[in-house]
């Protein structure tokens, strides 16, 4: 299976990157992706950026070396409520914007209490992705999660990084995850999480759970030209009718 873009990669605004924008636009190239997404780490994260890195677009190319290039971020859920660490006046002028949980920022709690911060991050309505859901350290009631993802319209990740660099413990959930959601007939997108360039575009294991699973391609966000176009033009929807 074909994958032309990778939506969440990191470089060294994140504090813990390895890489530049460049760097990542050049093996991007190298491994003939079509499009990448900068989805660096939001203030709340040691080591992350401040506001105005993610203010600061008009500097920002649309297309490196033939490759284009979506500004976006990995934004961190900061409580039990799904309060989000930028402002909404940052995240309107983001390309797209990913939610996670890490525990720099968010202890977490009980199956309950993980769940609860997710949906109700899932219900603003300017997020589009779930970062990472599979991490063995969040619970979550899957069910729940994905059933409110795919009422929403909001795309559920499948990290390839999380089966083998962080988040030990994730497949087994990735998979009953990616079953979920097709049988919801929900949206995926495949990415590589990224810290270091050489990791651009690496998906391998994710592709073969989904793979596994049965999963269509047809539903899997960057999977074609086709399906990346459709799914930034719900996300620009969504900017426009809040």
């Amino acid at each position: 299976m074909e994958i032309i873009a990778d939506l969440h990669v990191h470089t060294i605004a994140s504090g813990h990157g390895y890489s530049t924008i460049l760097e990542n636009v050049q093996v991007a190239k190298r491994k003939g992706l079509l499009a990448l997404g900068i989805a660096d780490h939001t203030p709340s994260m040691p080591g992350g950026p401040s506001p105005l890195y993610f203010e600061a677009r008009g500097h920002f190319p649309r297309e490196v070396l033939g490759v284009r290039l979506y500004f976006g971020a990995e934004v961190d859920i900061l409580d039990e409520e799904g309060h989000l660490d930028l402002p909404e006046r940052i995240l309107r002028r983001l390309d797209f914007v990913i939610v996670s949980l890490h525990p720099q920022v968010f202890q977490g709690g009980s199956r309950e209490v993980n769940t609860r911060a997710l949906l109700r991050a899932l219900e603003h309505p300017l997020v589009d992705i779930v970062a990472h859901p599979g991490n063995p350290r969040y619970p979550l009631d899957y069910a729940e999660v994905v059933g409110r993802a795919v009422r929403l319209g909001k795309v559920i990740e499948i990290n390839n990084s999380s089966f083998s660099v962080s988040r030990r413990g994730s497949e087994e959930n990735c998979r009953l995850i990616a079953q979920e959601v097709k049988s919801r007939g929900g949206w995926v997108m495949v990415s590589s999480d990224a810290h270091f360039c050489e990791e651009v575009g690496e998906f391998g294991e994710a592709l073969r759970l989904l793979e596994d699973v049965g999963f269509p391609r047809e539903r899997i966000v960057n999977a074609s030209l086709k399906n990346l176009e459709d799914f930034f033009e719900r996300v620009a929807q969504r900017r426009r009718n809040p």
